[in-house]
């Protein structure tokens, strides 16, 4: 498996210094949808994902599996456009509130969490 490169980064040097990021020099980021707060999916990114996020407006991950930065919807036209990017309270997990448009979930669902519900409880 690949790692992300962490040379070209043109991330704010005063952001990168506050994230907390993994071993691999990743951050977990929560996707969530900007009007119903519905959360869509989980992915990763580098410096450089993020920094590419932010001056371009489309999320930009890193693919763990693939090796290879990504651009949400440049394959399957379902884009998200970021309109916040938010960093937790540890520093440790971003947020990015997005319009998505079409399915979040490479399966084609709505969102990555449509699937399986393993826990409920009612009342």
């Amino acid at each position: 498996m690949s790692t992300p490169s962490s040379s070209s980064s043109s991330l704010d040097p005063a952001v990168a210094a506050r994230l907390r990021h993994t071993a691999d020099g990743l951050v977990p980021v929560v996707v969530q949808q900007h009007d119903s707060r519905e959360v869509l999916m989980l992915a990763w990114v580098d410096d450089e994902a993020l920094a590419r996020t932010i001056d371009t407006g489309r999320a930009t991950y890193w693919s763990r599996s693939r090796g290879e930065y990504w651009v949400k919807g440049d394959t399957s036209g379902h884009a998200q456009w970021v309109k916040e990017v938010r960093l937790d309270c540890d520093g440790d997990t971003l947020l990015f509130v997005v319009d998505q448009v079409g399915a979040a979930c490479h399966t084609g669902d709505h969102t990555c969490f449509d699937a399986d519900l393993l826990h409920r409880v009612d009342g």
